[in-house]
């Protein structure tokens, strides 16, 4: 049967930006356990992960520098599906964007001629940079072949964006009903939450957890795959992924989950559960013409397609758990 959600739990306030309740919830949580008789999850027969990406206020709030237009929603249909399933959920993973004000992708990286940073949403290309279109305020040549090297890639070219989950801000941290949802979680199983942070290096991108967009600069290491996390997803029999934004932190890191397994061992491709109505795309920039690489809804559904297509599992917040 279907679990209710806990009495602390108040869909509306989703959106919300509140300290979170903890005495409240770890109470909840004990009277909760015992109501509806939930077994420790070191008892699950089938383990199943839930695996939330960067679903932290920077893009799930109004009002945050890069909200993704959707991510309330998102997190509401999210909740009732974790709530509904808690007591067959076995394991939350949570990735954790975190950056600093001096990185590649942040305005204050870069200048134009006249000394002005880029505005959000800026694009800076290879080309730019070498016709001097905009310099690196740091490590310029490092910078030049770091745009070298994603566009190389095929993934993406140099976008700016707002300042967004930086360490010690509000913005890093998980939604709080997110967070009080996995606090319960935690309690109710008798399980810790498993939290990754990524994105720290200030010359590269990190939109996957599994890995950065370049992992070499020059000759320097500035990254690389993420085998431990690895390891972790391997040792459930089945992992859902939620969170945002569909077009690039979700994206490549299933993107990097798809070419490591099918490498290593395609029939774990079915493992993969991609939760479609849990997630939403950042919003293409108002240029004209549109790149293609920045039609970003674009981009999000083609690239769900391309999973499906692969093996992995594309499902709905309203869609029964199998057993």
């Amino acid at each position: 049967m279907p679990l209710p959600p806990p009495r602390f739990h108040d869909d509306a306030r989703v959106g919300q930006l509140y300290l979170e309740r903890v005495a409240e919830v770890s109470q909840e949580a004990y009277r909760y356990a015992a109501e509806h008789r939930v077994r420790p999850a070191r008892e699950d027969k089938l383990r199943i992960a839930a695996f939330g990406i960067d679903a932290q206020v920077a893009f799930c709030t109004p009002g945050a520098s890069l909200f993704v237009p959707g991510a309330v929603e998102d997190t509401q249909r999210t909740l009732r599906w974790l709530y509904t399933h808690l007591d067959r959920l076995t394991g939350l993973v949570f990735s954790l964007d975190t950056h600093r004000v001096f990185q590649i992708f942040h305005p204050a990286w870069w200048k134009d001629a006249e000394g002005r940073p880029p505005a959000p949403m800026t694009v800076i290309t290879a080309k730019d940079v070498r016709e001097g279109r905009w310099r690196a305020t740091r490590h310029p040549e490092e910078s030049l072949a770091y745009c070298e090297g994603l566009e190389a890639s095929g993934r993406y070219v140099l976008t700016i964006w707002p300042y967004h989950a930086l360490l010690g801000g509000q913005s890093h941290a998980l939604v709080p009903a997110m967070y009080e949802a996995s606090l319960f979680h935690a309690l109710v199983r008798d399980t810790p939450t498993h939290f990754e942070l990524k994105g720290e290096h200030p010359l590269t991108e990190n939109y996957s957890v599994m890995a950065p967009e370049v992992t070499e600069v020059k000759g320097q290491r500035v990254g690389e795959f993420n085998a431990r996390l690895m390891e972790h997803l391997l040792s459930f029999d089945r992992v859902y992924v939620f969170g945002q934004a569909s077009s690039h932190c979700v994206l490549s890191t299933l993107r990097d989950l798809r070419q490591y397994l099918e490498r290593t061992d395609k029939s774990k491709l079915q493992r993969i559960h991609i939760l479609e109505d849990a997630m939403s795309p950042v919003p293409a920039p108002p240029l004209q013409p549109l790149p293609a690489a920045l039609d970003f809804p674009r981009v999000a559904k083609e690239a769900l397609e391309d999973f499906r297509a692969a093996g992995m599992r594309v499902v709905r917040t309203t869609d029964p758990l199998e057993p």
